[in-house]
């Protein structure tokens, strides 16, 4: 199924619907809910999802969890999604948060072809066994660390926020404790209880994550590191490696549906 909503389709009996959409530049979809877990997969361009609790950004060829009846808005920058609608009953190991997870040349092969399995597909077919083997599949994936979480305090939160908008990698933590009128130990005890990370790892975090659209984008890795407020390219290619396991130039923009 192509460019079909999900509700036309959501009564009917099966436990995998595949859906694929492909969506305007810059389109937002705004806050939603599934009664079924989503499998939210970006053939093109980037995602970033957004729910109460955190920020995901999802680069091509990566795909994103998200439970049933969790509220979430998603950008769309350049983007083509299959999606897997799963009965929540197929699927009692998804996570109780959205999670971020690379997709095995496998997987990406049977998103794709999941699109244009029949709606109601016999018991049996072929679309049936590919249905299991996708749920098969997706018991198997690798969590990625391409969320920035948010912590609920309001105040702290709305920091966390705008510094999303606008990411520099040396923000210090005293304008934060100026603007919040507490410690730098409590900021730290904050973002710990409240994020689960130290101030500095969410900050790097944060800066990594907003330069993943730069590069789908096309912007040269000099650019970025500047914009971000890295000393030097060479810094923000050492942080990036770090956190996702490969260079930026493997980010590079590329066609996968």
């Amino acid at each position: 199924m192509r460019n079909i909503p999900v509700a036309e389709v959501d009564d009917l009996g099966r436990a995998v619907l595949a859906i694929g959409t492909d969506y305007p530049h810059d389109h937002l979809l705004v806050r939603h809910e599934h009664r079924r877990a989503q499998v939210l997969y970006a053939a093109t361009g980037v995602m970033q999802v957004e729910t109460d609790d955190g920020n995901w950004t999802i680069p091509t060829a990566r795909a994103v969890l998200i439970p049933p009846l969790t509220r979430h808005q998603v950008t769309m920058t350049g983007v083509s999604t299959r999606s897997l609608y799963l009965e929540p009953a197929a699927v009692p190991w998804f996570p109780a948060r959205c999670q971020a997870v690379d997709v095995s040349d496998l997987l990406r092969a049977l998103l794709l072809a999941a699109v244009d399995m029949e709606p109601c597909y016999a018991e049996h077919s072929r679309d049936a066994a590919l249905a299991a083997l996708l749920l098969h599949e997706l018991r198997n994936l690798t969590p990625l660390p391409l969320d920035v979480p948010l912590p609920s305090e309001p105040r702290l939160r709305g920091l966390c926020e705008a510094f999303l908008q606008k990411p520099d990698i040396h923000d210090p933590p005293a304008r934060w404790c100026a603007a919040l009128n507490i410690s730098e130990r409590t900021l730290a005890r904050l973002f710990r209880s409240g994020t689960g990370l130290s101030f500095s790892q969410w900050r790097g975090r944060a800066c990594i994550l907003h330069s993943l659209q730069h590069l789908t984008a096309g912007m040269p890795v000099t650019r970025i590191a500047a914009l971000l407020g890295y000393d030097n390219p060479a810094a923000y290619t050492a942080a990036f490696k770090k956190l996702l396991g490969r260079p930026p130039t493997a980010h590079k923009p590329q066609l996968t549906a």
